[in-house]
This record gives C-alpha cells, structure tokens and sequence, in this order.
C-alpha cells in the first residue's frame, strides 16, 4: 500500500477518535492496571527517535520507556539528536541486534523508511509513532485530520475571514505536519478573502525558534501594522519564535497558530497580552503509552489496528487557562 492509500485508510480511521478530550486525558491520569495489557517480560523492545530536544519528543520517549518497564520488558534507547545520518545508523544498528520490536518515534518517510524497511524485512516488528509508512505495522498519533481542521477554522474565526496569513512549511515527508497543512487549505478554500503569503516562510531544525524570530522580524518590516494578520505552522516551534518576534516588534496586530501544546507556548495563548491565536494540544504521553501497548498485545498474538488515534484539544485565547490545569503544566 502506497502513502497516499495509507492516508486515505486513515481519513477512514480517524473517526475512532471522536472520543471526548477530557476522557483521554483521564486515561493518562490512570495508570494501566497489570492485568489490562499482555507483559512485555523477556522481551526487548528498541525506541528509536529523531531528537528528545521538544517537548513533543522528550515526553513521548520517556512515555514509551517507562511503560515498557511497566509492563516488565527491556528498552534500548536510540536517540538520534535530530542528526539525520545518525538516525540511518541506528536503525541499522538494530537489524543486527534483533530486538522484539521497534518503536520509530517521529522523522522524515525519506529518511527512516529505507530503515524501517530493513527491519521489517529482517522480520523484526515496527511499529511507528507520528510515522505513517506500510512497513509499521501499528502508527500511533494524534488525530491529525480533526486539530488541523479545527486550528484552521479557529484562524478564519479569529480574522473574520479575511487578511493576510504567513505559513512556515512543514518538512517534507512528516506526514502528521503535511495533513494539517492540507487541512488547513481545505478550510481556506471556503475563506477566500484569506491571502497566503507567497513564498512561505522554510522552518529549519534544529535553531528553529532562533530562525523563526530572525524570519517574523524581517517580514514585519515588509508587512507594516495592517497588511498582515496571522503566522500559522504546523508544530508551535516555529511560532513560538515567531511570537517572541512579535513581541520585540510590539505588534499586536498579528496572531500565530500552531500544533503540540508546548509549555512555552501554550503559556503565549493563555496570555490576554500575547500575540498567540492558538495551538491544537497534542497528548505525547499518552501517544508513547499507546504504542507500546499495541506493542505488547502484538507479540501476545491479540490483533492491533493499523492506526491508534489519541484526540488532542484546542487551546484559544477562551479557554487556554483550563486547558493548562487540564494537561497538568498549571496547578
């Protein structure tokens, strides 16, 4: 099956994740009890990952180590540093030592596939977290269609259906971050009086927030107060510096949207004074969980589908005090 067949089985699949946010968020309070998913003892499971520096990425990761010790198994820890050529390696490391499973944790499909791949066919079990590729055998995420959709509507809502947005283009091959871009012109198609800024702004990684800023600062002085209304990006990185530019620049007259919940940022949109729109709160914890029980239940022989979706919830400038009690990163 092709990528854009897996995408399409996954439009199909992402109504499973209608699911209430405060419901799935009450599942990450609670640990699993021991009888609730097979045991992971005698069995090594590797956790493979692009970087730990994000927020997303540390919490997911350790979510995965500590539930594999949970469930009694052994974790090799693979953490790449976002150095693509390192992440290659390791996956290949993994062919020769034969671990039960593989958790790829985020990455490019050019880049990791290949190496997924590889393991798949030394007939080792992948399994994947933000990675859709027909060599996983389960992809754990968020459901990428529904907070695409519902950050874009937020931004129309937010301009009143007209104005001039900017966009920091999401990496190419990060399927998560290509389907809320999708999802996002979707919504703009019905907004026409909503301009996207030609060229879009390139996010780099890793310095993100530090290019970010120098980027907003320089289109600021090509957009004055009035010709611009929003910065939109598929993770909130790239608006998080974007934002600290629009506070250096004392503009508020531009708002920035995007996608995980960093503390950082979601702090900007609970912020009244603070130039930031919204961002769509991911759940990485209990996505980490998610995947190593698919995992586990895998190897017992029980049946996993193809794509576990764990809802995210929509922080704006309304509710994004709640939102942070909610999540735990305010008492």
């Amino acid at each position: 099956m092709d990528r854009r067949s897996l995408l399409k089985a996954s439009i199909v699949g992402a109504a499973a994740a209608a699911a209430p946010y405060r419901a799935a968020h009450a599942e990450t309070q609670a640990a699993a009890g021991p009888n609730d998913v097979p045991s992971l003892a005698g069995k090594t499971i590797a956790i493979s990952i692009v970087g730990t520096e994000h927020f997303f990425d540390i919490k997911a990761y350790q979510a995965q180590i500590a539930e594999v010790e949970r469930l009694g198994g052994k974790v090799i820890g693979l953490d790449a540093g976002r150095n693509d050529q390192k992440l290659v390696s390791q996956l290949q490391t993994l062919v020769t030592q034969k671990p039960d499973a593989v958790i790829q944790t985020l990455g490019a499909l050019p880049i990791v596939d290949p190496g997924l791949k590889k393991l798949r066919d030394a007939g080792i079990p992948v399994f994947t977290v933000d990675v859709v590729s027909e060599n996983s055998i389960n992809n754990s995420t968020s459901d990428n269609f529904s907070l695409g959709a519902q950050l874009a509507l937020q931004l129309a809502s937010d301009l009143g259906g007209k104005g001039n947005i900017a966009l920091f283009t999401a990496i190419e091959g990060v399927v998560p971050c290509e389907i809320r871009l999708e999802e996002l012109h979707a919504v703009l198609k019905h907004y026409p009086d909503i301009k996207v800024i030609q060229p879009d702004l390139r996010e780099i990684v890793p310095n993100t927030i530090q290019d970010s800023f120098q980027k907003v600062t320089a289109l600021l002085a090509q957009y004055p107060e009035g010709r611009l209304s929003a910065i939109w990006a598929s993770w909130d990185i790239p608006v998080l510096g974007a934002t600290q530019a629009l506070l250096a620049a004392g503009r508020k007259d531009v708002l920035t949207y995007g996608v995980d919940g960093t503390p950082e940022y979601l702090a900007l949109v609970a912020d009244p004074a603070a130039p930031a729109g919204a961002v769509a709160v991911q759940q990485p914890e209990l996505i980490g969980r998610t995947a190593v029980q698919n995992v586990a239940r895998y190897l017992a022989g029980q049946k996993v589908p193809g794509t576990s979706f764990v809802p995210a919830i929509l922080a704006n400038k309304q509710n994004a005090q709640d939102v942070q009690k909610l999540v735990g990163q305010v008492t």
